[in-house]
């Protein structure tokens, strides 16, 4: 019971009132539960991906053939997350805007699904893998932004591909001890949770 009670009244960290099925580049990150260390090890600025780790990125491979107005772009898996760009590239359902910030209407919006999708599949291979059947592999929720423009498209591009040599600086490495450079692109993109020494 007290379980059901902590999911029913989490907070959302979506954008109140945009509609997820817009096309648009989205720039998605998930973090394994507990950021746990599970996807393989950053060896000499280079992510070795284990078994685990190959899992999820082939579920993440095959979004765009569940999806066929999805595109993939940048993408790298981490010892204990995941970063993508998602592209939606054509609206699949128009929500009227009254509806946009009701919960049971988000679950229609594409974005939304794409991500539950992901996470649910490759929560289940890896479980498989693993002979650990219902154990939670992601976090409950996720972290996405919206990106605006070509400048912040490159930004992102180049944060997803320098993110296994910045491990150590990596906000969600815990041990890790992020520098100013890591935090600011995070309180760039919306994230409130970091302090800078600014």
């Amino acid at each position: 019971m007290e379980k059901d009670k902590k999911y029913r009244y989490r907070r959302s960290i979506r954008l109140k009132g945009y509609d997820y099925s817009q096309p648009g580049a989205y720039f998605i990150t998930i973090c394994t539960n507990n950021r746990e260390c599970l996807f393989g090890k950053i060896d000499n600025q280079q992510m070795e991906v284990n078994e685990l780790g190959e899992i999820v990125i082939d579920v993440w491979l095959c979004l765009p053939t569940r999806y066929p107005n999805l595109e993939l772009d940048e993408f790298v898996i981490m010892p204990n997350h995941v970063h993508g760009i998602l592209v939606i590239t054509e609206a699949t359902e128009q929500l009227p805007q009254r509806e946009l910030s009701q919960p049971k209407q988000r679950r229609k919006m594409l974005l939304p699904k794409v991500v539950g999708y992901f996470k649910m599949n490759s929560a289940k291979a890896v479980n498989q893998h693993r002979l650990s059947s219902g154990r939670s592999l992601w976090q409950p929720n996720y972290y996405e932004r919206i990106i605006r423009n070509e400048a912040e498209l490159d930004r992102v591009r180049r944060y997803i591909v320098n993110n296994p040599a910045k491990w150590n600086q990596d906000c969600d490495n815990l041990s890790g001890n992020p520098d100013q450079e890591e935090i600011q692109f995070w309180q760039d993109f919306g994230r409130k949770d970091l302090q800078g020494n600014s």
